[in-house]
C-alpha cells in the first residue's frame, strides 16, 4: 500500500469517491440529489469538477489516494474548513458553464441542494477538515482508511492546525467505528425532519480531535 497526493488523472477515481461518500448508508447523497442526473452523469460532471480552476474540497488537489497493486484503492480529501462553501459553488459554477448548463440549470441544481442547509456541520473556520473517505469495495478491510487518515492529519499538522473534524450521517455506524479507532471523538450534530424525509437519515455528526 502507497499514499501519495492525487493527480489529475485521478478524476474519475476521486468522483467515483464522492459519490458513495455523500451516501453512506443510504442509496443518495448530495450530487444525486443536486444534480438529479443518472450515475454516469453525475460522475462525469465530478470529474470535470475535479480538475477545475475553481480549486475546491471536490479538487484532486484536496485529495490523498492509498493505491494497492499499483491501482487507486481508497481516498479521502483534507484540507482547511474556511472557505469550503463558497469554492465548492464556484467550481460547480465553472464546470456548468462550461458544459452548456443554463443559468436557470445553475439555480435549480443550488435549490435542489439545499437540503443539507439546516443540519450540515463541519469544522469551524481554524480547523482541517477531512471528507469524502470511501474505499473501492475490493480493496475493503487492508486498513487503508485508517491508513489515509493518519496522512490526512499529518498533513494538518505540518500546515499549522490544531484540530481535525469530519462529519458523517448520523446512523452510519462503520464510519463512526472507523473514525473513533482514529482517535477522534463526538464534537457535535445537527438534525432536520425535512433532511431526513429525503435522505433517510436524521442528520449530521461531527467527530473532532487534536493533531
Amino acid at each position: 500500500m502507497t499514499i501519495r497526493s492525487a493527480r489529475p488523472d485521478d478524476a474519475d477515481f476521486i468522483a467515483r469517491t464522492i459519490l458513495p461518500s455523500q451516501r453512506g448508508y443510504r442509496p443518495r447523497g448530495w450530487f444525486d440529489i443536486a444534480l438529479g442526473w443518472p450515475e454516469q452523469q453525475c460522475r462525469e460532471f465530478i470529474a470535470r469538477i475535479a480538475t477545475a480552476q475553481a480549486v475546491s474540497m471536490w479538487h484532486y488537489r484536496s485529495f490523498l489516494i492509498a493505491e494497492c497493486d499499483d491501482k487507486p484503492a481508497a481516498a479521502l480529501c483534507a484540507l482547511p474548513a474556511a472557505g469550503t462553501g463558497p469554492a465548492a459553488w464556484a467550481a460547480i459554477a465553472e464546470v456548468g458553464a462550461a458544459t452548456g448548463l443554463t443559468a436557470s440549470e445553475l439555480e435549480a441544481i443550488r435549490r435542489r441542494g439545499a437540503y443539507v442547509r439546516d443540519c450540515w456541520v463541519q469544522g469551524g473556520e481554524g480547523d482541517w477538515m477531512i471528507e469524502h473517505v470511501a474505499t473501492d469495495p475490493a480493496y475493503r478491510g487492508r486498513g487503508l482508511v485508517q491508513a489515509l487518515i493518519a496522512q490526512a492529519l499529518e498533513k494538518g499538522r505540518t500546515a499549522g492546525f490544531n484540530r481535525a473534524t469530519i462529519s458523517f450521517l448520523i446512523g452510519n455506524e462503520p464510519a463512526e467505528r472507523a473514525y473513533a479507532k482514529a482517535g477522534f471523538a463526538f464534537a457535535d450534530e445537527k438534525r432536520d425532519p425535512a433532511f431526513e424525509a429525503i435522505i433517510g437519515a436524521p442528520g449530521f455528526r461531527m467527530f473532532a480531535r487534536t493533531i
